[in-house]
């Protein structure tokens, strides 16, 4: 299940605590983002966040462009539109130090397909 997340609480908590929250939404945005493309096997955020610190954020990059492919797949799923070329963007963001514009991206598309809270 996707949770729905309010973005800019978000950011301001990961500002708050000085990026230890953002830690904490990336790996579940890793985790949602593999829940709503339907690839429950696929690497997890702690994994994928130790292999970004591993690989001198290599990894993450590498992550981040296929976060697009995911999210395209995903949104495919449930006839929702896609944008072929947000991996891309999501890798630009990252490489210029603005990966939580990215997160914050991520996150607006996985609110979208999220379940309703009753």
């Amino acid at each position: 299940m996707i949770q729905e997340r309010n973005i800019v609480t978000c950011v301001i908590l990961s500002i708050i605590t000085c990026g230890i929250y953002g830690i904490y939404w990336f790996i579940c945005i890793v985790n949602d983002l593999n829940v709503a493309a339907d690839t429950p096997n696929d690497t997890s955020g702690g994994i994928v966040f130790l292999l970004g610190i591993v690989t001198c954020s290599i990894y993450t990059l590498y992550w981040m462009y296929k976060a697009g492919q995911k999210l395209q797949l995903a949104q495919q799923k449930r006839g929702l539109p896609s944008d072929s070329n947000s991996g891309i963007l999501y890798l630009i963001l990252t490489i210029f130090g603005l990966g939580i514009v990215a997160y914050c991206l991520i996150q607006s598309e996985l609110n979208k397909m999220a379940t309703p809270r009753v």
